[in-house]
């Protein structure tokens, strides 16, 4: 009776069917679409997918017009091409015509309408279309949701900014999909849905599960600090009551779905035989993060991160965390945060890194033994803990993470203005302060390190007083930190980190990921919401630019070979590549095998000339 209790108690929490369509309503439906119908136009046309005519000038405005291949259907808008061939597309000017007559905007309907000039086939248009209408479902629930204003985060918490972000990855046209969860799933552990929730701790054996971390911290540490000595006891009597030793098994929390949704079943037989044994839930509570499988503790704030693998499709990727970089992951962090922190310049610019300072990763032997090469199968059962940002921060200091730059708000309000005009500093004061936090360490990693960092919003953490950014904190360094010198001297452990780049691409770290990936989107904001003047934007960046190469004369011959002063881009395509294999967009080993390239950008630094010292 206990048992049948206990399903039905389950059960009756589930969320009731109307409630998990309570926000697909007409009038947000069709404001999400023509927001994803805007981007569409603004993203393919900057990729080259798509091509929009000007038919004529409006002021400063274009008049566009698209047209499908058969000649049935028009699109019209209003639209500024600023720099690096961004699409600054009047959201309110979108117009779809069909037979003269004007049609409500549809996103899954337009790339219906332009699915061979977007280069799909019948086996990758099912799940991108599955993403897309993810992304929709999501961003009704988003804008129906949405409580705090842009003037509200101005003051919020850490845990509030990531929780009010409704944006996703610029790039990206399907950037918020999580495949694999249901109505139910997206509201308990989504980042815009979620209230706090406890992880499932479980206890892999030793023979199976191996424990890592940076000098000299131990297992024994990482558990004080994670666990109270009660929730310890607990763990420990869960496993002196079937009879096995504690001190024969590696604890360690992980995501509430993956268990309940691989885990119980693809590792049945290790749970059966007690090399995998379930503990119970975490007394503390966390929040899911922008990444939707890290977790904040909102709890105890200054404990650590979870990361924690989840088998859900999601931007590219099944996200899942490889037991063998588990064991590389902390000595990766180790080897970054000394060359951070002993480096003079890093130092002064306050620039700094959340280490991933240990890891668990867990091996199923049926699977291993069954397949031998690459596959999410092997990725199922890993969990990393990284640190905490609140104890990098001062009295008078808080953090947002830097995708709140690009923030709109569901009143049409930009976060980045608020900041702006609740700060002491003007505008390009203020934009000269990110940039000395932001850029100037960056291009220091590259050109001094040969190092580069994955450094989109989401990524990294500003530091801010009285709303001005003072400081960088970087993140998600196992994964994504590079170094692109290949005959770079690394320790054996940290080699994995040197990936191959041709010497033509090498200046895409910079290009790519810092200019087309964000400064592209953030001088959108500043001519739309603030109204400065794009060249005022691009000159700031010139100028710290040319600050930074006039510190180290000796970089001189780098400066040159990677010129951020050159005439020309060239054009990453992000949607591109994700269109072509949304399972597994690029090869970490090998990041430029599949990169998807179309033409070049005109750069925006070109008319500044730089003054090489």
């Amino acid at each position: 009776m206990k048992k049948q209790f206990e399903i039905q108690e389950y059960k009756n929490n589930q969320l009731n069917p109307e409630l998990a369509i309570s926000h697909l309503q007409p009038e947000i439906w069709e404001k999400v679409n023509r927001l994803q119908v805007r981007k569409m136009l603004c993203e393919f046309s900057h990729e080259l997918l798509l091509s929009p005519q000007l038919k004529r000038i409006h002021g400063i405005w274009g008049l566009y017009s698209l047209t499908t291949s058969n000649g049935q259907t028009e699109y019209q808008f209003l639209a500024r091409i600023l720099a690096l061939d961004h699409w600054h597309i009047d959201n309110n000017s979108i117009t779809k015509i069909i037979n003269k007559q004007t049609e409500p905007l549809d996103a899954i309907a337009f790339l219906l309408e332009f699915t061979k000039e977007l280069g799909f086939t019948d086996l990758n248009l099912p799940t991108y279309l599955e993403e897309v209408i993810s992304c929709l479902y999501g961003s009704a629930y988003m804008h129906t949701n949405s409580q705090l204003t842009s003037k509200d985060l101005t003051k919020a918490s850490y845990a509030d900014v990531e929780h009010a972000m409704i944006a996703g990855h610029p790039c990206f046209i399907a950037n918020s999909a999580r495949i694999g969860f249901d109505a139910v799933d997206y509201q308990n552990y989504s980042p815009e849905a979620a209230a706090p929730l406890s992880l499932v701790w479980v206890a892999g054996h030793k023979n199976h599960t191996e424990f890592t971390s940076i000098d000299p911290l131990t297992y024994r540490e990482v558990m004080q600090q994670e666990l109270d000595s009660e929730t310890k006891a607990s763990f420990d009597l869960v496993l002196n009551e079937k009879g096995l030793d504690p001190e024969q098994y590696i604890y360690f929390p992980i995501h509430p779905w993956q268990w309940h949704n691989k885990l119980v079943y693809l590792f049945a037989p290790d749970i059966a035989a007690s090399k995998l044994v379930c503990l119970g839930n975490s007394k503390d509570q966390y929040m899911p993060q922008q990444s939707v499988r890290t977790f904040f503790n909102v709890s105890h704030t200054g404990r650590f991160y979870v990361k924690s693998a989840l088998s859900i499709l999601n931007m590219g990727f099944m996200r899942g965390l490889s037991p063998y970089f588990m064991r590389t992951t902390p000595p990766i962090n180790e080897w970054v945060a000394n060359t951070v922190e002993n480096d003079a310049y890093l130092q002064k610019k306050g620039f700094t890194i959340l280490k991933e300072i240990a890891t668990v990763g867990y091996t199923n032997g049926y699977i291993e033994e069954a397949i031998k090469v690459d596959s999410p199968y092997k990725k199922m059962l890993s969990t990393l803990w990284r640190e905490s940002p609140m104890d990098k921060i001062a009295p008078g200091e808080r953090i947002m993470t830097m995708a709140s730059l690009l923030h709109i708000d569901t009143k049409g309000t930009s976060l980045l203005s608020e900041l702006i005009k609740n700060s002491p500093l003007d505008t390009k004061e203020w934009l000269n302060s990110y940039l000395q936090c932001y850029l100037s360490p960056l291009l220091h990693c590259f050109y001094y390190h040969d190092m580069r960092f994955m450094p989109h919003g989401e990524n990294l953490i500003l530091v801010f007083r009285d709303n001005v950014p003072v400081r960088a904190i970087m993140k998600d360094i196992g994964e994504e930190v590079a170094v692109v010198n290949q005959q770079k001297e690394l320790p054996e452990i940290v080699k994995r980190i040197i990936i191959p780049v041709p010497e033509d691409l090498k200046i895409l770290s910079i290009f790519t990921q810092i200019f087309d990936s964000f400064f592209r989107y953030l001088n959108h904001v500043l001519v739309e919401h603030i109204n400065l003047p794009e060249e005022d934007f691009w000159s700031l960046v010139a100028e710290c630019i040319t600050e930074y190469q006039s510190e180290y004369p000796e970089l001189e011959d780098k400066f040159r070979k990677y010129d951020l002063f050159a005439t020309e881009i060239i054009k990453t395509c992000s949607n591109r590549l994700q269109m072509q294999n949304s399972q597994k967009m690029i090869d970490g080993s090998d990041p430029f095998r599949n990169q998807k390239f179309a033409g070049f950008l005109k750069n925006p630094l070109s008319v500044y000339q730089a003054k090489l010292i």
